[in-house]
Formats: structure tokens, C-alpha cells, sequence
């Protein structure tokens, strides 16, 4: 099979909630994002076949196929189409597999992946204006029941299966601030309406102020102290064949080793990552200790430090420069933005392998492999 090869990447800084970012219109967000990629490599914007983009939430300002709307608010040929994709959290990660997918099968051979998020402007759920997407659905009820569904209850569900305790979450979660605010981003990022870093790090927060936190469900132990922050931004790069890389001159940084997406329980929601991560290593004979880093995620505190326990994995290994619960999380843009952090990561320290897996509404995770080229 021909391979998939990462060109380049590249993000914006993240926005905290009514922060830099929460007034700039999604597809000049993610307008920008695409126009810092083109510029980056060099590349002929008219030789790119198509844009994936993730997002999330499409109404509004996100509406109409944002993807095509990023591309076009930047400039760039109106030659070039573009197709949003919603998987939920794992959006933008899904855009890049489509984007390999393509460029393996032979039926492109230059695609840009990437997604664009505005929370800010565009809430979380305002798809679903207030209700659960399985409201009036006999087939759902037959099959599941009217219990609660939401992201609040699996986080404490998995809390209690796998035994963690709120102390561990909180210190898993204040060790994401200090990493995220220890972090150079410099190289990866593309500064955007006056932002030149990543607003979400919280360098005052302590033990002692997540401990005074109510938790979000009654009776439960996970408060916002211990989930991912509402954010906005956007992050996108270059998927190119071998046949692209010759005749455009480029210089891929990695490739795809493995790509693929597993299901899991929809009610638990965000146990998916477990069953991903044990199908990836499984079908490329790798091991845990096979990969230099990880990101995962952290969409809850809880949801990482499971996935933790049924796979071993070292957590110096795992989201080295903190997690969504720092850096936020703004939904359609988190994919690639985790992968261009990945990539970075690999490069400065020489790593060969990065595995990257995420929970995503519905019950499901994608898993992505790169391998670092030299």
C-alpha cells in the first residue's frame, strides 16, 4: 500500500473561554490556520485536492462547510474544494486519517487535514438546543433505556470502576497546568489577532483550590478543575504521497504507521481509547514500550488515568507538555492540534514513534501512529 507522509503542521494558539480568540469569526480562524500552512511549505495552494476539516457544533458561523469557508476567507484557489467532518472530539484526527486514506488508496496525493473550533461563539451541545440527541428515539430507549447520557456521568463512572481517587485526579490534572506552562510551543504555533500563546495554563492554580471545587454531578467526583477547558482555535497540515513529496520537492517529517477508530459502550462514552489503543498495537505488532510518547486526550482526568491502568503506559510518556484540562480543548481543532504537538515532541527528542488516541461522543476513539522521519 502507498504510504501517507506528513509535510508540516502547524496550529494557533488556543483561547480561553471569553478570551483573544472569542470574537474572531470561525473561518477567519481557521482561514489563517490554512494560509500559515501554505506559506510554511511552500506548496502551490492550487495542487492541494481537497480540505478536511473537523468541527464540531456546525451552525451559525460554523455552518455551510467550514472547511471550504476557511480556504476561501484565506484566499486561496476557489479550485480547491473542502468537506467538514464530524466525529465529535476526535474530529480533526479524523480528518487526517481521510486525508491518508486518500493519498493510500491513490485517489489524491496532497490533501489538507485540520479543524477550526470557536466555542465562545458557538457553545458545546448547541447542536443539540438543549436536549439529548436520543430524545424521542423508541430504538435508543429499546436498547439502552432512559438512564442519563453525558460526558459528566461517564467521567465519574470510569472515576469509580477503575478506582481513582479525586486527590489522584487533581494531582494529574495540576501536573498538566505545570507541564503546559513549562512548554516552548514557539515552533508549532502561528500567532493569530494579537495572540501569541496559549491562553488556558493556569500558573495560579493549586491542590488547595481544585479540592474546594463542587463536583459537576451531585454525588460525583469530577469537578472543572478535572475536564478540559472551553476553547477556541485551529490547527491543520499537509498529507502528501511519495509521488507529491518528488514532485513538489517536499521534505516529509513523518508518516502514517497506523491509523484506525474503534467503538465502545456509548453510555460509559469515553472508554473507547482502551479497545482503540490494544486493536492499534495488535495490528502493527508493536508494544507499549515500542512508543516514545503519547497523547491522549484529557477530556476528563479520569478518562486518561484509566486508559493508564489497562495499558501500562508510563505517564512521562503521556502528554509531556500538558493536556486539554491546561491547554482547552476546542473540539473540531483538538485532533491535529495534539498531532502537531506530537510531532514536534518526537522531533526534539528523537523519537521514533507517537501514538495519539481520543474519547469521542457515541462512544468511540480514533488512534493514529506517526513515525518520526529523520
Amino acid at each position: 500500500m502507498a504510504e501517507a507522509f506528513i509535510v508540516d503542521a502547524i496550529r494557533t494558539p488556543v483561547g480561553r473561554k471569553n478570551g483573544s480568540l472569542a470574537t474572531l469569526h470561525p473561518a477567519d480562524l481557521g482561514g489563517h490556520v490554512l494560509s500559515a500552512l501554505m506559506s510554511r511549505t511552500g506548496i502551490d495552494p492550487a495542487a492541494v485536492e481537497d480540505v478536511v476539516f473537523g468541527c464540531v457544533d456546525t451552525l451559525g458561523p460554523q455552518a455551510g462547510d467550514i472547511a471550504r469557508t476557511c480556504w476561501l476567507v484565506a484566499g486561496l484557489p476557489d479550485s480547491v474544494p473542502g468537506v467538514t467532518v464530524d466525529r465529535q472530539c476526535g474530529s480533526s484526527q479524523q480528518a487526517v486519517h481521510f486525508a491518508a486514506q486518500a493519498v493510500m488508496s491513490g485517489t489524491a496525493d496532497l490533501v489538507v487535514a485540520g479543524g477550526v473550533q470557536n466555542m465562545n461563539m458557538v457553545p458545546i451541545a448547541s447542536a443539540m438546543q438543549g436536549t439529548s440527541p436520543f430524545h424521542g428515539s423508541p430504538g435508543w430507549l429499546a436498547r439502552y433505556g432512559d438512564q442519563e447520557v453525558s460526558q459528566f456521568r461517564s467521567s465519574d463512572m470510569i472515576a469509580e470502576k477503575w478506582q481513582i481517587s479525586r486527590e489522584e485526579m487533581e494531582a494529574f490534572a495540576l501536573e498538566s497546568h505545570q507541564r503546559a506552562l513549562r512548554a516552548d510551543f514557539t515552533t508549532e504555533l502561528t500567532p493569530v489577532n494579537g495572540l501569541s500563546k496559549d491562553e488556558c495554563p493556569r500558573a495560579d492554580t493549586s491542590l488547595e483550590k481544585m479540592a474546594g471545587l463542587k463536583p459537576l454531578r451531585e454525588g460525583g467526583l469530577t469537578t472543572a478543575a478535572l475536564s478540559s477547558q472551553i476553547a477556541d482555535g485551529a490547527s491543520a497540515m499537509l498529507i502528501a504521497s511519495e509521488q507529491a513529496v518528488r514532485d513538489h520537492g517536499l521534505r516529509p517529517r513523518a508518516r502514517i504507521h497506523h491509523l484506525s477508530v474503534r467503538g465502545a459502550d456509548p453510555v460509559w462514552m469515553l472508554t473507547a481509547p482502551i479497545p482503540a489503543t490494544a486493536h492499534a498495537l495488535a495490528k502493527t505488532g508493536l508494544t507499549m514500550d515500542d512508543i516514545d510518547l503519547v497523547e491522549i486526550n484529557e477530556a476528563f482526568a479520569s478518562v486518561v488515568l484509566a486508559w493508564q491502568r489497562e495499558t501500562g503506559a508510563d505517564l512521562n510518556k503521556v502528554n509531556v507538555n500538558g493536556g486539554a484540562i491546561a491547554l482547552g480543548h476546542p473540539l473540531g481543532a483538538t485532533g491535529t492540534r495534539l498531532m502537531t504537538s506530537l510531532l514536534y515532541e518526537l522531533e526534539r527528542r528523537g523519537g521514533r514513534y507517537g501514538l495519539q488516541t481520543m474519547c469521542e461522543g457515541g462512544g468511540q476513539a480514533n488512534v493514529t501512529i506517526i513515525e518520526r522521519l529523520s
